[in-house]
């Protein structure tokens, strides 16, 4: 990629502009010539900007808002059908929450609508009272009924009951349709009204500019030729080089104040014509860089899998022959024997299980499967199910606090939440484990906290053990190949988190990781009103 050489700083002559008369000196004239034709302007203006403002209110301040409120009246009563509907199929007393929250929502929409509407939109005010009658007979007909029916009896409400509550609730919807309707006209009118207010006070402002220009017609020329011309002329300069034409040198004339701003333009435009020339310069080294590193990374990954995946078959046979040797002949040859029999086996059982962990590493990210909506709860459960052997064998004891649905692939999450706890479990020292599991929402995100009661970890290793293959403890010690905090943290940062360890925790270990927050949950948030 070639990058155009910056161009040389251009010489400038001292600014010599003096003897031309600044700007404040020209308008102070004009100014001064049609000040009683001015006061006159203002007054019609006023009386012109009153009218509109009138005509701008109506539609912004009632009309509007009253269409605002009779989308949260429709949404809410949606709400109700939904709560209804669904407590009616289900029979589970959750369901019946949107009912509650929409009859909340439904009232708070009604009392604004009523003040909105007043006495100057009658149709729409009659409109809102049919809607009111015809959701009190859904809900005295159909909808209380039925949450009373299947409170009684604990079965699904079916039948031809379903069928007349929503024909009743068909005709709340054509109800609600017709008020959104006359308030749509209602609109419409006040907009026509304000155009034409509009319209006069544009009228008023040309005449106005006619009068004016009748007035002080050889002022406003000689005004015109010696500033404004000047003015607009700098301005179209200025419009070329902010449009990215910063080769083009900004031409000077009129008013001394005219001409020093256009010098400075220029200064700049050359400042930034140097900068700009660096900045793609380091643009370019920075995407060669790039470039590089993907093709590195991709490189890498392949290299990884391919050598893990073809270590497996010899790897597989070596360890089979040991097993052989030393099921056929433990006993038979001296102690030393054996024992070295017992070595090539257990380093090709660890030597199988380090291929595993690094071709299992190198596939996240690289085999993606589709990330669905999923409970966190659920995964955890998964996880102390993978775990039910150590659990029993420890005695741990594993809280889990309510936990948020995120989106995530399912394997891969479980695999982070069993790779926490499996630690917690492996790393307890003399006490019996006990963990928790916590989540909160911070802003967009969720952050997920696992807690125990074990050995610990030295705060200088809170980088280092999410490093692959780092192990802070002999195999002797604690079994594992030192794989699964790198894991953890290719998978968190695969789903757009980040994962750490808490160093502020006096007692055990505390590993924290964030999710993104839903996108329906986020848009709830911005949208509280909305369904």
């Amino acid at each position: 990629m070639t990058v155009e050489a910056p161009p040389a700083p251009v010489e400038r002559e001292p600014r010599r502009h003096a003897h031309r008369w600044p700007l404040r000196r020209i308008t102070s004239v004009g100014v001064a010539i049609v000040a009683a034709f001015s006061v006159i302007s203002i007054v019609v203006g006023v009386i012109a900007l009153t009218s509109l403002s009138t005509a701008r209110s109506r539609v912004i301040d009632r009309i509007d808002p009253a269409l605002q409120q009779s989308l949260r009246l429709e949404a809410a009563l949606v709400d109700q059908e939904t709560g209804v509907r669904g407590y009616g199929l289900a029979t589970q007393q959750d369901f019946l929450q949107p009912y509650t929250n929409g009859l909340a929502a439904q009232r708070d929409a009604v009392d604004r609508l009523t003040g909105l509407l007043g006495s100057d939109l009658p149709e729409a005010a009659a409109g809102l009272r049919e809607v009111v009658t015809l959701a009190d007979a859904w809900r005295t007909e159909y909808a209380e009924p039925t949450i009373q029916l299947v409170r009684t009896t604990g079965q699904p409400a079916v039948g031809t009951g379903v069928d007349r509550g929503k024909n009743a609730f068909d005709a709340v919807r054509t109800a609600v349709t017709a008020l959104q309707d006359e308030l749509n006209t209602a609109r419409q009118l006040g907009t026509a009204t304000l155009n034409r207010t509009w319209v006069v006070l544009y009228v008023a402002c040309i005449a106005i500019a006619v009068v004016f220009v009748l007035i002080v017609f050889a002022l406003a020329f000689g005004l015109r030729a010696a500033a404004i011309t000047p003015l607009t002329r700098l301005a179209r300069e200025v419009r070329v080089v902010a449009d990215g034409d910063f080769a083009h040198e900004v031409a000077q004339s009129g008013p001394r104040e005219v001409r020093e701003l256009g010098d400075d333009v220029n200064r700049m435009r050359e400042r930034i014509l140097q900068e700009l020339s660096a900045l793609r310069s380091a643009h370019a080294v920075l995407d060669a860089r790039t470039q590089d590193l993907e093709r590195s990374n991709a490189e890498l990954e392949q290299f990884a899998y391919v050598a893990s995946h073809d270590l497996q078959e010899p790897l597989r046979k070596v360890a089979s022959f040991c097993q052989l040797l030393q099921r056929r002949y433990a006993g038979q040859l001296d102690e030393r024997a054996d024992q070295y029999i017992g070595f090539a086996v257990d380093g090709a059982k660890r030597m199988q299980v380090l291929i595993n962990d690094l071709l299992a590493f190198s596939r996240v990210g690289r085999i993606v499967r589709e990330a669905v909506p999923v409970s966190c709860e659920k995964v955890v459960e998964q996880a102390k199910t993978n775990l039910a052997t150590a659990i029993e064998q420890s005695g741990a004891t594993i809280e889990v606090g309510e936990l948020p649905t995120v989106r995530a692939e399912v394997p891969l999450l479980t695999a982070v939440f069993q790779n926490l706890l499996g630690n917690a479990l492996k790393f307890h020292g003399d006490n019996q484990p006990h963990v928790t599991v916590t989540a909160e929402r911070d802003g967009d995100f969720w952050r997920f906290c696992v807690q125990d009661n074990g050995i610990g970890i030295d705060p200088e290793y809170a980088e280092r053990i999410f490093v692959i293959f780092q192990r802070l403890h002999a195999k002797a010690d604690y079994p594992g190949t030192g794989i699964g905090l790198a894991m953890c943290r290719k998978i968190v940062e695969h789903h757009g988190g980040t994962i750490w360890l808490d160093t502020t925790v006096q007692t055990g270990a505390r590993f924290c990781f964030t999710l993104p927050v839903l996108q329906e949950e986020k848009e709830t948030d911005d949208h509280p009103g909305t369904a």
